[in-house]
């Protein structure tokens, strides 16, 4: 079957169903929303116990990160991923998942050659740029302070 560019592409969009793109964009609004709202009310809980702000703001993150790996782990994140895509991609939570997604499917390969592995096959990137790009910008900083 030779078929140009051209042709092809007028074949795929013949058989390929329209996205609900209002209906996606209303999900990702409101699951990611609700995220939002939770960790503020995390924020405004903490305060309250006495927390100061940065500790606080701390506390909402470690929350947050527990839960999505908890819900992914029990396979429920994903469930609401499908449905919410951005809404749950895009805040801490998406971090969260795109680490222990990769290491719940390897860990019949072990512990270190499996999970860990896999954990910071995403991680690993995230942090040597991290740590890279703080180490940049404290020597712009140091060099700023001593030529001022």
């Amino acid at each position: 079957m030779d078929m140009t560019n051209k042709e092809y592409d007028q074949f795929v969009k013949e058989r390929s169903k329209p996205s609900p793109i209002w209906k996606n964009m209303i999900w990702a609004f409101l699951v990611g929303g609700t995220i939002c709202t939770i960790g503020q009310v995390l924020l405004n809980a903490y305060k309250a116990a006495g927390l100061d702000e940065e500790t606080a703001g701390t506390g909402v993150s470690v929350t947050l990160i527990f839960a999505a790996a908890l819900l992914t782990g029990l396979g429920i994140f994903d469930d609401l991923a499908k449905r919410a895509g951005a809404g749950t991609l895009v805040p801490i939570t998406g971090f969260a998942n795109a680490m222990v997604s990769p290491a719940l499917e390897f860990k019949s390969e072990g512990f270190v050659t499996g999970t860990a592995v896999k954990l910071f096959t995403i991680a690993g990137p995230v942090i040597v740029y991290g740590v890279s790009a703080s180490v940049v910008y404290g020597l712009i900083y140091w060099f700023c302070q001593i030529f001022k």
